[in-house]
């Protein structure tokens, strides 16, 4: 018995409840055209996932509800089981559900039985876990829902979807990563199709483990298998990353696209459930098990999932209820096994924040992105992750994507035809803006770099020198102090050699964004620019930025990516992307270029922050992957940097953390940045710890010590 399934990869937006039903019905309609007799959709996809504390307002309960009626009115589930996503409250408790819908009936309110609450997620602060078990309650209906559908009451809780051909049941999301998954009982207690409605977020290398969990799924026993997701910018720090799967029996046999800028993308598969009933009546072991499953309530329904249903239903509209029918119906062919694709991290890194980047830009209306171009590695990948997005773009608009081509319209001068903007670097001249804001400290070779690269992308490029404002802040504090500082080299002290350089790092954040809200008008354009931050995850978790500089911004791709990756990017993007000038940018060693360069003194990035980025990067995976403090992280590191001393590694330990406490501060006015790597110190959302410590740390520095005392008279 064959069965036509639908997921999709939808591209919502929190709280944008016309959009959002708008892609939830033309994803329907899709699914419809294509033969499936059941489309599974994202989690939470009515209101968008990110809506956070929204979600406490009964607003968005009601604005749910008025959505689904939506639906229900156009009569767009005739013909098609739909499961979709919604908050739903029960007993003045909120619930993360999903609804099963089926020719204008609700047939079952499926909650959530497991939340996700650690990383970027605080499901338990707006929603409360189903506990329970495997059993339904009636649930009343809205008074709207109840006068479209004749129903006063519909099943709440955890049950199967009984259809005259086969069991289907859901589970959603964070119950897919846990030990004792619903699935395992579902499966056991026959169920032979298990839908997952997620809202699963974009981290590097993540997709590997979220393709061998679905494979599991179906593979231990048996059955069909379907992953629905979030594809793109919800409104926050996340970029949810797509990939809607569709695996039988351990085997993927349908993928979706894990970064494109399509809001809608319908993927379907035709399984053969008697593959499903060989398979799991194959294994004996299974059988044991299932036979001893506690029962699982079921929804009955009246409805054929499979492919005789849908060729019943096609000859019944062609003949208006006469016998006869189509003899042309299609043949529904099997779908053969895939192997999945997965991109390496580098065009993970291309693709994510640019696909980012244009949601971002398109629904915040702004007229394009403006960036300090320093001619180093991270302004410089910032700037290539543009011009990534404007290829994407392009592309889109080439294929005359209606969506793409609809959004882009806005950056046409008059009289130019869309075509114009097929051309990425023309769709760069127009959104996106460099600047060099050098200083007597900077270098040629930045410099020219800098242009070289803005070229190549065809930003619209300026490169100003901004030492008259630098002297004039020096003498207004030189007249008013009668002091007048010095940097490092010429005698001065820390203080003054810091405070020297914080005021070129500072103007040029202020000289951003008054480019940033003037070079539309100068352009003779409306609107204005957003800037971009240029600062990766290993300086924010060292705090090697300064508080309010050119790291600070509206926005950053690349504040959740390590300088590890953003190299290995670079070098990718060269060769990829067309960026030959990224060669020498990723070569040149790191500077912030805010000291005087002398014959015997060049400031670099490595020198100033007393550590290499690969300790850096290694830091940052103890300190919050594994949750180690400076003890534990001495105690590992001690192990795996063999090549070092036991005192020499205990010198690291405590000089990350004298500076990485010194400047937590600086993570309570981070700029909002693209979530890529899991030791993000993010303080807003990711990285929840406090921002004043005790640098001295004097109980953990006097326990190293012990250690190291110890480790030293045991040879």
């Amino acid at each position: 018995m064959k069965a036509v399934l639908a997921t999709c990869n939808l591209n919502q937006w929190s709280l944008d409840f016309e959009g959002n039903t708008a892609r939830i019905i033309q994803s329907i309609e899709i699914a419809k055209a294509r033969g499936a007799r059941y489309r599974l959709g994202p989690e939470l996809e009515i209101t968008g996932y990110s809506c956070e504390d929204h979600f406490l307002e009964l607003d968005t309960l009601r604005h749910s509800w008025e959505s689904l009626a939506c639906i229900l009115k156009g009569k767009y589930t005739d013909g098609i089981l739909c499961d979709i996503g919604m908050p739903i409250m029960h007993k003045n408790i909120r619930y993360n559900c999903r609804v099963f819908v089926l020719d204008g009936q609700l047939l079952l309110i499926r909650p959530k039985m497991i939340l996700a609450s650690d990383g970027n997620y605080r499901e338990h602060r707006w929603f409360t876990a189903w506990e329970q078990g495997w059993t339904t309650e009636p649930y009343t209906l809205p008074r709207e829902i109840s006068a479209l559908t004749g129903q006063r009451q519909v099943p709440i809780g955890i049950a199967a979807i009984a259809t005259a051909d086969t069991l289907l049941a859901a589970e959603t999301c964070e119950e897919l990563f846990v030990p004792m998954s619903p699935h395992i009982h579902f499966g056991n207690a026959g169920v032979e199709i298990i839908a997952n409605g997620s809202g699963s977020h974009h981290e590097l290398r993540k997709l590997d483990t979220r393709i061998a969990l679905i494979r599991n799924a179906s593979a231990k026993n048996g059955g069909v298998y379907l992953y629905a997701n979030q594809q793109g910018c919800d409104g926050g720090r996340l970029y949810f990353d797509g990939c809607a799967l569709i695996a039988q029996n351990g085997k993927i046999v349908a993928q979706g696209s894990q970064f494109s800028l399509k809001d809608v993308e319908v993927i379907t598969a035709t399984v053969d459930l008697h593959d499903v009933r060989t398979y799991r009546g194959a294994k004996a072991s299974r059988a044991v098990q299932a036979s001893k499953t506690e029962r699982l309530p079921q929804i009955d329904v009246d409805f054929d999932l499979g492919t005789e249903g849908w060729k019943a239903g096609m000859e019944g509209r062609k003949t208006g209820g006469v016998e006869g029918g189509d003899s042309n119906l299609p043949i529904f062919r099997s779908s053969l096994p895939i192997e999945p694709h997965t991109h390496a991290p580098e065009e993970e890194i291309a693709l994510g924040p640019a696909c980012w980047l244009w949601d971002y830009l398109r629904r915040s209306g702004a007229a394009g992105y403006f960036i300090p171009l320093s001619g180093g590695a991270d302004s410089g990948a910032v700037a290539t992750l543009v011009g990534s997005m404007c290829q994407l773009v392009a592309k889109a608009v080439e294929e005359k994507d209606p969506t793409v081509s609809q959004d882009v319209r806005q950056w046409l001068a008059e009289g130019e035809v869309l075509d114009v903007l097929a051309d990425p670097s023309v769709l760069a001249n127009r959104l996106l803006h460099t600047c060099y804001i050098g200083t007597e400290n900077s270098s040629r070779d930045t410099r020219k770099r800098a242009k070289q690269l803005a070229e190549q992308i065809g930003a619209y490029h300026l490169d100003i020198n901004m030492d008259g404002l630098v002297n004039a802040l020096q003498s207004l504090f030189t007249r008013i102090t009668q002091k007048k500082p010095r940097f490092k080299v010429e005698g001065g002290t820390y203080q003054e050699n810091q405070a020297l350089q914080n005021i070129q790092a500072r103007l040029r954040m202020v000289l951003s964004y008054l480019f940033a809200q003037m070079m539309p008008w100068v352009r003779n354009r409306e609107g204005t620019l957003l800037v971009l931050g240029t600062g990766n995850v290993d300086e924010a978790l060292r705090g090697y930025l300064t508080k309010y500089d050119c790291s600070s911004g509206d926005i950053n791709p690349i504040g959740g990516i390590s300088k590890h990756d953003l190299r290995r990017f670079l070098k990718w993007a060269e060769h990829n992307l067309g960026y030959t000038a990224l060669g020498e940018i990723v070569e040149a060693p790191p500077t912030a270029e805010l000291e005087p360069i002398t014959e015997t003194y060049t400031q670099t990035d490595e020198e100033d922050m007393g550590m290499t980025y690969a300790e850096l990067s290694r830091f940052g995976q103890l300190r919050k992957m594994e949750q180690c403090g400076p003890v534990s992280m001495f105690e590992k590191l001690v192990q795996e940097w063999d090549h070092l001393s036991p005192r020499e590694v205990a010198e690291k330990v405590k000089h990350f953390f004298r500076y990485y406490a010194i400047n937590r501060h600086k993570m309570t006015t981070l700029t909002p940045a693209y979530h890529a790597e899991s030791y993000s110190p993010d303080d807003n959302r990711f990285d929840l710890r406090q921002f004043l410590y005790n640098t001295r740390w004097t109980w953990q520095f006097r326990h190293i010590d012990a250690c190291v005392k110890k480790l030293e008279a045991e040879g």
